[in-house]
């Protein structure tokens, strides 16, 4: 068995960002139009009208005041209010091979390593552009990298069940190093003609190196003292988009063929069992809370982070302790603590102890002990 570091971390971010104000415009347009479409069907109760967005809701319910897309002017467009991302060749890089390449070569440059380094690929991302052939391996071959790779989704939690999932090959000297990406176009899955909704998610790509610790060389070092995973079934956060719709086609456009939940329900839910399982994990490995000098938490819902950094210190977490990046990307999914960690980590000292975790639909769970070099 290897002592295993994340050695480099990278971050693509697409250069088109919508404001709170640009959204809420959008949206209420829309609903104006909606509205005066269907006034006479409101007024004799047949429909119910549509209620305004605004910025201070969205800003109260999420702590987010801004997202980055793939595209801008699909989503504004009140009569499209979907991303335009065209179709691309079988012949061409898809879209998330080509959001996963930026990250990586980021993140390879600060582990000091290159594609000749790396035994496998993992793409780990809620929402995967196809079923096969495997994101993965085409990251893979547009990189050059001998070896293997797969595509995995565990929702928002994909990014630290891929991280285990990397250790896991590296321990047990399957690879040298592992290369896990997170390319996330949340944009796509996300109803904004949805005033609950419309603003939870944006589009980012982040990416690990995780590599044996007698082998790295990178001033980015982080020991990986352990991970800890949990999943529990709830209907509280899905979307039931996939090729079987297409054998039920008289539902293929229903509202819940992209994303969907139950705020409130998830909110009381999650939160305690993200605490739980951060010290319980903590404990089985030695470790008090008080050691934690960071916690990288899923970018969500800024009071969800609040209350489980809330439930683990017994008191209010500086921005320090748990920092937080939600509210210039927004819901990111699996990329959001990946995000948070490769923004907030080099002020730490070597020793420092830090937690990355993750929590989503599924329930899905995931904490990773990491401890700088």
């Amino acid at each position: 068995m290897y002592d295993v570091v994340i050695s480099g971390t990278g971050l693509f971010t697409p250069p088109n960002s919508i404001s709170n104000e640009e959204l809420v415009a959008s949206f209420n347009t829309y609903v104006h139009r909606f509205n005066e479409q269907h006034a006479a069907a409101i007024e004799a109760g047949d429909v119910q009208p549509l209620a305004e967005s605004s910025v201070a809701f969205i800003e109260k319910a999420s702590g987010i005041k801004s997202r980055y897309v793939i595209d801008k002017d699909g989503i504004l467009d009140p009569e499209r209010m979907v991303p335009r991302i065209p179709e691309r060749s079988n012949d061409e890089w898809g879209i998330l091979c080509e959001m996963s390449i930026k990250a990586a070569n980021e993140a390879l440059a600060r582990a000091g390593r290159t594609p000749a380094d790396i035994d496998g690929v993992i793409v780990a991302c809620s929402n995967l552009q196809r079923a096969y052939p495997a994101v993965a391996i085409e990251v893979q071959a547009a990189l050059g990298i001998k070896g293997f790779g797969f595509d995995m989704n565990v929702a928002c939690s994909s990014a630290t069940f891929g991280i285990q999932n990397a250790v896991n090959a590296v321990q047990l000297g399957q690879a040298r190093a592992i290369l896990m990406v997170n390319p996330e176009i949340c944009s796509g899955h996300l109803n904004f003609r949805d005033r609950d909704s419309h603003f939870i998610f944006g589009d980012a790509c982040t990416a690990v190196v995780v590599e044996r610790a007698d082998q790295a060389t990178s001033a980015h070092q982080w020991h990986v003292v352990g991970t800890k995973l949990l999943t529990e079934f709830s209907n509280n956060i899905r979307n039931n988009f996939g090729f079987l719709n297409r054998a039920a086609e008289e539902q293929m456009t229903n509202p819940d063929k992209l994303f969907v939940q139950e705020g409130r329900k998830v909110f009381r839910d999650v939160c305690p069992m993200v605490a739980e399982l951060i010290g319980e994990h903590l404990a089985e490995n030695g470790l008090e809370v008080a050691e934690v000098k960071r916690f990288w938490l899923h970018q969500a819902n800024l009071n969800m982070n609040l209350l489980i950094a809330r439930k683990l210190l017994g008191r209010e977490a500086t921005p320090e302790e748990a920092p937080v990046i939600l509210d210039t990307y927004a819901n990111t999914s699996s990329a959001g603590s990946v995000i948070a960690f490769h923004k907030h980590q080099d002020d730490l000292p070597a020793g420092s102890l830090g937690v990355l975790s993750s929590f989503g639909a599924g329930y899905s769970i995931g904490s990773v002990i990491l401890r700088k070099r």
